[in-house]
């Protein structure tokens, strides 16, 4: 069987789904690109923010019955950023994206951003593309049954897919500041509890590049290749911005003073490898550590207040 080959998609218009933080840095890529690109929103509000930044869109809630009005205009690729719902065991705004796709006309591929949550708890092992997946909360449950359906119907219709499990995101106004500041306590650091992050300009760049290199029907884990544990990204974050280091208790007391979801983000461990991602796409991250992210956090938090207080 012959490798897959790696084909330059040319986007002559470019749909995002979910139009948020994420998105509407991967709008920008595209139209410094002379793409075409419009947004789904779930509001009025958000579909008038992306108008005052000359981001074409239109008001799209997967959590209604679609109508025929509702139905996007056809486009050449998909990027579907938007999470499952908070209950249940699959995803019906997936489904709904779906059938309105039927209606409007078949895209050439589809990006789906997902997460890491789907190998569960590896113990801290390095993790790969090949690693098999064990998601132990429903959250992940949910996001296993969306890339399966999602699989499924692009099979069934013969439209590419491309998939991203995607960790934790970190960018500017995306900081736990506020938990420093609170002094909400962490579990101590340990080697045996390792976490992943990427910084959200990387992980739009990912996206785009994604969508418009990857080989069809592509899969890969998106990280900085950086694991560490929660309670030393918190303690990077103390020392980079003066604020006082946060309580360190130990995970096995850690119940009743850390939120129970986050909780179980920390019970989770493993080490995700980005060596497929940077190879196949011939990516170089933006952000490669922690501490250089931050540290552009920060600068572009800052700028924001000082463009604040002149308007004031």
């Amino acid at each position: 069987m012959s490798p897959k080959k790696s084909i330059r998609y040319t986007v002559q218009q470019c749909l995002i789904f979910g139009c948020g933080d994420t998105g509407r840095r991967v709008a920008r890529l595209a139209l410094a690109q002379d793409m075409a690109v419009a947004g789904a929103v779930r509001s009025a509000a958000s579909k008038q923010e992306l108008h005052d930044i000359g981001i074409e869109s239109f008001v799209y809630d997967l959590d209604v019955p679609l109508t025929r009005s509702d139905m996007p205009s056809l486009a050449a690729h998909i990027c579907y950023l938007v999470p499952p719902p908070d209950e249940g065991e699959d995803d019906p705004r997936l489904e709904q994206a779906l059938h309105g796709l039927e209606r409007s006309g078949l895209p050439a591929r589809i990006l789906y951003v997902s997460t890491t949550g789907v190998y569960g708890d590896c113990q801290g092992r390095w993790i790969d593309e090949n690693a098999p997946l064990a998601p132990a909360t429903v959250r992940a449950r949910r996001r296993v049954a969306a890339e399966t359906r999602l699989r499924e119907w692009c099979t069934l219709h013969g439209v590419a897919w491309i998939i991203l499990r995607v960790p934790a995101i970190y960018g500017p106004h995306r900081l736990p500041v506020e938990r420093l500041r609170a002094r909400l306590p962490v579990p101590q650091p340990d080697t045996r509890h390792y976490s992943n992050r990427i910084h959200i300009d990387d992980l739009a760049h990912i996206c785009f590049k994604a969508l418009t290199d990857a080989p069809d029907n592509s899969l890969y884990n998106v990280s900085d290749g950086k694991p560490g544990s929660f309670a030393d990204y918190l303690l990077l974050l103390a020392e980079l911005t003066g604020l006082p280091a946060p309580p360190l208790i130990p995970m096995q007391g850690a119940e009743g003073h850390i939120d129970p979801g986050m909780l179980s983000f920390l019970r989770e461990s493993k080490r995700i490898r980005n060596d497929k991602l940077l190879h196949e796409l011939k990516l170089t991250l933006q952000y490669p550590d922690a501490r250089s992210g931050i540290l552009a956090s920060l600068t572009v938090m800052a700028d924001s207040n000082l463009q604040k207080e002149s308007r004031c």
